[in-house]
């Protein structure tokens, strides 16, 4: 998937249907001259429903398509006969996708299982046929309801990616490059700053078959839980991915202090995500000669004692294969855990 095909933000305006109207009909015959009202009832109008689509992984089909509406329902006619009701419209969207009000902000609902299905927007009731007004004192009305019209409203749709091992780290720390070599993804790189501006996902296959989903995240700036750099639409992506592998460049100044730096801002951002499973890596390592790998891995033992680690580099391939075998017992402990 090209960047330009990944689309993780839309809004769209959804109408539904109005209700049919109701019946005024007085039932005639042959030899019945006053058969009093039986007119019929008007049909719903349709609804407008978002659907779980789980082959979809973009909001790109919306990128020319965002107005939506339903089907109004059918009039009401004789006999008490009842109007159709109007088709419902069924929206396909990704799992992790949210549906927030445009205009309130409010979250309407998440899409998160498979099969899942939401009216966002009701269709109008149709109107009542006349005969429902009858009484003893009221024998032929000659009124009935117009049915409800259906609503419009405004809604916006945020992706949220749903992966195994999100990748998380500076600009320019290499996770697009670890994505390349780890999947068959092509993600742009080159030795620029937020060459990553779209999220990127990628397969990692691993022994006997298995795999797992692993997403490069553009890179997060300090300061970016209140919005710098983008950081809200960066940062949200973080939030479905089971693990977090923090990549950090061994051309940094402080590897600890940047590591404190990424954990800081996912805290402000979301307290919650500091709960994930997580390991760190330290890439660019090609850029090292022997003795300063030693002196390295010997910071990093002492910095991250308690916590799941390695050193690689995605040029040389240099211990890809031991990261793999790191993240699936990651993978595994946290799935255990669920």
């Amino acid at each position: 998937m090209t960047e330009g095909n990944f689309v993780d933000y839309v809004k769209l305006s959804l109408t539904s249907g109005n209700g049919g109207k109701g019946s005024v009909h007085l039932h005639r015959e042959k030899y019945i001259t006053k058969g009093g009202p039986d007119g019929g009832d008007g049909g719903r109008g349709g609804h407008v429903i978002l659907r779980a689509n789980p082959n979809l992984w973009t909001l790109f089909t919306f990128k020319f398509k965002k107005h939506f509406s339903a089907e109004h329902g059918g009039h009401g006619s004789k006999n008490r006969s009842s109007g159709a009701h109007g088709e419902d419209i069924y929206i396909d969207v990704p799992l992790g996708t949210v549906i927030k009000d445009t205009q309130t902000g409010e979250v309407i609902c998440e899409i998160t299982e498979k099969g899942q299905e939401v009216i966002v927007v009701k269709g109008g009731l149709g109107g009542r046929g006349n005969w429902h007004f009858k009484s003893s004192t009221r024998q032929t009305p000659r009124y009935a309801q117009p049915g409800i019209k259906g609503e419009e409203r405004l809604v916006t749709l945020e992706l949220k990616l749903l992966a195994d091992v999100g990748l998380v780290g500076f600009p320019n720390a290499g996770k697009s490059t670890l994505l390349a070599a780890l999947t068959s993804a092509k993600p742009k790189i080159a030795d620029y700053e937020f060459t990553t501006l779209k999220p990127n996902l990628g397969i990692v296959h691993y022994r006997d078959f298995r795999s797992f989903v692993m997403a490069d995240i553009p890179g997060i700036i300090e300061g970016a839980a209140q919005g710098k750099g983008l950081g809200h639409y960066f940062l949200r992506h973080i939030e479905r991915n089971s693990v977090l592998l923090y990549v950090i460049p061994a051309d940094t100044k402080d590897v600890k202090k940047e590591f404190e730096i990424l954990r800081r801002e996912l805290q402000e951002f979301n307290p919650e995500l500091l709960d994930k499973q997580y390991m760190i890596v330290l890439t660019k390592c090609d850029l090292l000669d022997e003795e300063l790998k030693e002196a390295y891995a010997l910071e990093m033992k002492q910095s991250f004692s308690n916590i799941p680690h390695t050193m690689i580099s995605s040029v040389s391939q240099f211990n890809l294969q031991a990261l793999k075998d790191e993240l699936w017992e990651v993978l595994t402990l946290e799935n255990s855990i669920a």
